[in-house]
Formats: structure tokens, C-alpha cells, sequence
């Protein structure tokens, strides 16, 4: 085959890749509009007043996606999330997750006393003695995630949500995590742990 021809194509198609992640990526403005239907449970900038119900302003948006997909899969299970993921179509979810990711989380109340203390040690240092590892090895010193591994902001949650999320983990209710992480963990945790750590994430 003539060289140049084949350079053309090679170039072509690196062209046509290149532009694939653009053009699933979501749009933040779009996502403003498609989120109205989020709004009276996560707040219209995502930062919800009701603690049972998680903040997602600041969240990943690659995260935001997968937990979409998962309630509209089954594979995370929640009567109030399936029928609200349904509505929304794959480029819906990608633009709704844009939109909620450019939001800033707002500040949760600080933890204190004995419980910010062990909350503090499990988060950064983990339980050697019964095997629960350091919050910060996935989720970073800070809360902030890693959004290329698909590790969430934790940064600012809600204690209440982050518990009841923990305790799912640890009965198996909720199982979308990779390669059973969560679950393997909380399953290691005391409820004064999973409290602690909860409320120390929340003053993030």
C-alpha cells in the first residue's frame, strides 16, 4: 500500500479517537437543565439539606455516571434512584454529572473530641489489628478521590449518608463496589468506627 495513504489513514483515525472522549463528554449547562429532576432531594447546586441524601456538588463525574448506571442496571440497588436513573439517557447522566462536579461542596460541621480522634486514625492510618485499611490510600489525605481510578470525593459528605453507606457495605446490601473494596473493609468496622470516620470526613 502507497505510504502516504497509509499515514493518511493512520492520521485520520487518530483524529477520530481523539475526538471521541470530547464528544461523549458531558455539557455542565445542559446537565444545569436535566438536573431540575435532582433537585428536590440533592439541592439545585447538589449540595443537599437532608443528611440521609448524599451531596454530589464537587463529586467526580466519571463516578456520578457510574452510580447512574448502576441504579438504572440494578446493580446498586435503591427504590427512590431506579426510576429517576431510567429517565435519564447515557449522554443525560454524562451532562447531569458534568454539572454537579463543577459545583463547590459545601463545608460540613467538624468532628470533635475522642470521636474526631479515632476518626482521624482510622482515616489516615487504617485498623492493622483487624485489618481495615487507611480511608486515604484510595480516597487521598484530603477527601478529594482520585476520579482517574473511580475513587469518590469524600470530602464534605454527609456523616449520615457516609454511615448508612458503610453499613450497607458491610451487610452486602450495597455491592456495586470494584472487586468487593468496600465491602472487604466495612465488613472489618465497628459501628464506632464507621461513625467516627463519618464524622470526620464530614469536617473535611
Amino acid at each position: 500500500m502507497n505510504k502516504k495513504l497509509v499515514l493518511a489513514a493512520v492520521f485520520s483515525l487518530s483524529s477520530l479517537l481523539a475526538a471521541l472522549p470530547a464528544a461523549a463528554a458531558g455539557d455542565a449547562e445542559a446537565g444545569k437543565a436535566s438536573a431540575a429532576m435532582c433537585a428536590s432531594c440533592h439541592g439545585e447546586d447538589g449540595n443537599s439539606v437532608n443528611p440521609e441524601w448524599p451531596k454530589l456538588a464537587g463529586q467526580h463525574a466519571k463516578y456520578i455516571v457510574k452510580q447512574i448506571k448502576d441504579f438504572k442496571s440494578g446493580a446498586r440497588k435503591n427504590d427512590m434512584m431506579a426510576p429517576m436513573a431510567q429517565a435519564l439517557s447515557d449522554q443525560d447522566a454524562e451532562n447531569v454529572a458534568a454539572y454537579f462536579s463543577s459545583q463547590a461542596t459545601s463545608k460540613g460541621n467538624p468532628a470533635s473530641g475522642e470521636q474526631a480522634e479515632l476518626g482521624a486514625r482510622i482515616y489516615k492510618g487504617g485498623n492493622k489489628a483487624s485489618g481495615v485499611s487507611a480511608c486515604m490510600a484510595c480516597h487521598g489525605p484530603t477527601g478529594k478521590g482520585n476520579p482517574a481510578a473511580g475513587f469518590p470525593r469524600l470530602a464534605g459528605q454527609h456523616a449520615a449518608y457516609t454511615v448508612n453507606q458503610l453499613k450497607a457495605f458491610r451487610a452486602g446490601a450495597r455491592s456495586n463496589d470494584p472487586a468487593k473494596m468496600m465491602q472487604n473493609i466495612a465488613a472489618r468496622m465497628t459501628d464506632a468506627e464507621i461513625a467516627a470516620v463519618a464524622a470526620f470526613i464530614e469536617g473535611m
